[in-house]
């Protein structure tokens, strides 16, 4: 074996165009990162949505099987 065969490649980059590369990449990672929290919040304002609705069915229930349940003690 020869001391080729181990070599590890590397590059230089220039230090300006490095923190360019970097500046760009942070503003990309900021514009994935609102859309993604925006998306969330939509799906929790579906799924609050949904639970209120299943909430109000269940409240709505009981206050007439209440209501039918004491109307027929009265009469």
């Amino acid at each position: 074996m020869s001391d080729d065969e181990n070599v590890i490649p590397i590059s230089v980059v220039d230090t300006d165009d490095y923190e360019q590369v970097m500046k760009k990449l942070d503003l990309i990672d900021q514009k994935v990162e609102f859309f993604n929290s925006e998306v969330a919040q939509r799906i929790g304002k579906k799924i609050g949505r949904d639970i209120g609705i299943l909430y109000g069915l269940t409240i709505g229930i009981l206050i007439f099987l209440l209501y039918i349940s004491l109307s027929s003690i009265v009469y």
